[in-house]
């Protein structure tokens, strides 16, 4: 099964709006920095400016982020593109007979609610200007290429 990277890819997409703002940004551009098609740069564009986190553009025009980065958490860019799909899922079809298999999924539901609440609230205390900084970081620490901030 191969997880979405739906979500880092449009952090990595407002990212590089924010970064690039002053540079002509057309769907090629910022397509090589993600190093996918401008086909699906244009339709994260159109869920994200959907969802208000991209302003409105005419063609021609560069995409732009509809507020500054320090007031869009993490949550809103997982809202967004994943529209609060749960972070994990349980398998409902186990076998009621067997010790295991009849407690199993209520036992995960509630250890996965406390892990997924986790999760969400730190998404929502994490901007994507914290994003743009640690990038900037590592930047300027290791220059181009791959790194950990």
């Amino acid at each position: 099964m191969r997880i979405s990277t739906k979500f880092s890819d449009s952090i990595h997409l407002l990212s590089f709006i924010s970064i690039f703002k002053t540079e002509k940004l057309t769907s090629e551009f910022i397509a090589s920095s993600i190093k996918t098609s401008p086909v699906v740069v244009r339709r994260m564009i159109g869920e994200l400016r959907l969802a208000g986190l991209i302003s409105p553009y005419q063609g021609g025009k560069s995409p732009q982020l509809s507020r500054p980065p320090v007031d869009i958490s993490l949550f809103d860019v997982y809202s967004a593109v994943e529209h609060k799909k749960p972070l994990f899922n349980i398998d409902k079809d186990t076998n009621p007979h067997c010790p295991v298999g009849a407690h199993v999924p209520d036992v995960l539901r509630s250890i996965y609610s406390e892990a997924e609440a986790a999760a969400f609230g730190q998404l929502g205390r994490t901007t994507l200007q914290d994003v743009i900084d640690r990038i900037q970081v590592a930047h300027q620490r290791y220059g181009e290429g791959t790194a950990e901030a």
